[in-house]
């Protein structure tokens, strides 16, 4: 299966993301663990670029994390569920489509037509996307801030509504869970959702 994890910065998908794969692993499963951006050599320099360097247009921003996500499928997601290995991944499409279509006020199609461009189609079986009031974001990230995570209250707010209309869009695909559960029990909630689709 491909499974991503969705949210705000600070909403504990990063750690969601861990915990599943280590308990996939003890349950014996080939497990593909991976991030966006990222994931690739390609990608950790765009990741680098996009997170850590100066000023980014908004179209140009779009477009790096999509050639990112491009290298990301052709190199390691595909080629991972090809050989029927489980894959884990921190972000994917609906990031770029939250904080870029709807933070940035690209369009939500049209990121997302670009991205389902980039990537040939291929979706997550399942996304678990950790809803987070952005009111507690300030609290939860940590003190040496990405470029991304600077940014205004307004455009936290954007990316959240952003990510509340994909739920809305695709409830077959996207999970909400409450991040403000202890860690263990959202985790518990992720497994067992999975095990019922299995």
């Amino acid at each position: 299966m491909f499974v991503t994890f969705e949210g705000i910065d600070g909403s504990g998908k990063s750690t969601q993301a861990e915990l599943l794969r280590a308990r996939l692993e003890v349950d014996g499963y080939d497990v593909v663990a991976t991030r966006e951006p990222g994931g690739t050599e390609l990608g950790e320099r765009i990741r680098e670029l996009l997170l850590h360097g100066g000023h980014v247009s908004p179209w140009a921003e779009a477009l790096l994390y999509a050639a990112s996500r491009a290298q990301h499928v052709d190199e390691v997601i595909r080629p991972a569920l090809e050989r029927g290995a489980w894959v884990v991944c921190d972000r994917y499409v609906d990031s770029s489509v939250a904080y870029q279509g709807v933070g940035r006020s690209l369009g939500l199609e049209r990121v997302l037509d670009l991205n389902l461009s980039a990537v040939g189609g291929l979706m997550p079986d399942r996304t678990f996307l950790l809803a987070l009031d952005v009111a507690e974001l300030r609290g939860r990230l940590p003190g040496d801030h990405d470029r991304l995570e600077r940014e205004s209250g307004d455009f936290h707010a954007r990316v959240s509504s952003g990510y509340e209309e994909l739920a809305t869009r695709f409830p077959e695909r996207i999970f909400v869970l409450d991040a403000a559960l202890p860690p263990e029990r959202i985790a518990e909630e992720v497994y067992g959702a999975l095990r019922v689709r299995a």
